[in-house]
């Protein structure tokens, strides 16, 4: 048995919490009471409390309240997991990974002894991070605790901020993270107006958790996702867009996601959209990078236009 795989064995047992002889766990483990106690040694220096009794009839158990599933890294492994799936959860560098990146990063801070959650925490606290494409910002904290009450069932209360009103106090039912460009959306059933709703995340405040569980109910339609693109398609938009694409459907669909739809034949690609901005739409032409006709609105073959007069302007000097 490699040191691994031994050390995974030791603290499955130990997560038994009842008291181990030493030379029980020493033929368990089938090695020497030495290279136990260097084992025992190492779990504590990941913070794993485990009490120790010496002498002869000495053995091993792990602490009240200290039981954790087993997260048997080095510190820089650790951190550098939880680095990574924060960058996937805030800039979205992996298309179609940030709600999964999410749920991944709170079950991984919550496996963590209590010294490399520190670790953690305070590298979250002290990094600024660039949103790629301007998308608004969302904090960390709501992210990752609506992500545990998702998975947990548990309901929560959050303050909300509906364009142009004022703040309210909302009782939901958290059903699912979606991420649709990059913007962040939570499907919930909210329990006063006895419905389902999508919430920006980034118009969330302050969110507390109740340590009350429900029963998780269906969803219209039985997709989250699709849940929330109806939404956004039902509401009033400032902008219709549609462009003419000289390229394949396939690359088309890769640039614009889940924010828009594409139809036609390769060669006669037409991208439709329905938003409040210009500025994604700017983003997917140049991402598909062909030659495009934009059919409307008036105000995006402006804003294209600016763009390229900027562009070809000679540097200065």
């Amino acid at each position: 048995m490699n040191t691994s795989a031994r050390m995974l064995r030791l603290l499955s047992l130990l997560q038994t919490h009842r008291y181990w002889p030493g030379g029980e766990l020493s033929d368990r483990l089938e090695v020497s009471p030495r290279t136990l106690r260097r084992d025992i040694d190492r779990l504590r220096e990941l913070g794993y409390a485990v009490d120790a009794v010496r002498g002869t009839a000495g053995g091993y158990q792990l602490r009240a309240g200290g039981s954790l599933p087993p997260l048997l890294l080095e510190d820089e492994e650790a951190v550098a997991i939880a680095v990574g799936l924060q960058q996937a959860a805030n800039g979205g560098a992996v298309a179609g990974m940030e709600d999964t990146s999410v749920q991944a990063l709170t079950k991984v801070i919550g496996l963590m002894p209590p010294r490399l959650r520190r670790k953690v925490d305070a590298l979250r606290s002290q990094t600024d991070n660039l949103v790629w494409g301007g998308g608004p910002a969302v904090d960390a904290g709501v992210l990752t605790t609506l992500a545990q009450a998702c998975r947990d069932d548990e309901s929560v209360h959050l303050t909300y901020t509906a364009p142009g009103a004022t703040p309210t106090e909302r009782r939901v039912e958290p059903h699912r993270l979606v991420t649709l460009g990059r913007r962040w959306y939570l499907v919930a059933h909210d329990r006063d107006r006895q419905d389902w709703r999508s919430f920006r995340l980034d118009r969330i405040g302050e969110v507390r958790t109740t340590g009350q569980r429900f029963r998780p109910r269906e969803i219209p339609g039985g997709d989250a996702l699709a849940f929330v693109q109806s939404g956004i398609r039902s509401r009033p938009q400032r902008y219709d867009v549609r462009v003419r694409l000289d390229t394949s459907r396939a690359a088309a669909e890769r640039a614009v996601g889940h924010w828009g739809t594409v139809s036609g034949r390769d060669g006669d690609v037409l991208l439709e959209m329905n938003l409040d901005h210009l500025q994604w739409p700017v983003l997917v032409l140049a991402e598909v990078d062909c030659d495009f006709t934009i059919e409307s609105p008036p105000e995006l073959r402006e804003l294209v236009g600016r763009l390229a007069a900027r562009a070809s302007r000679p540097a200065a000097g």
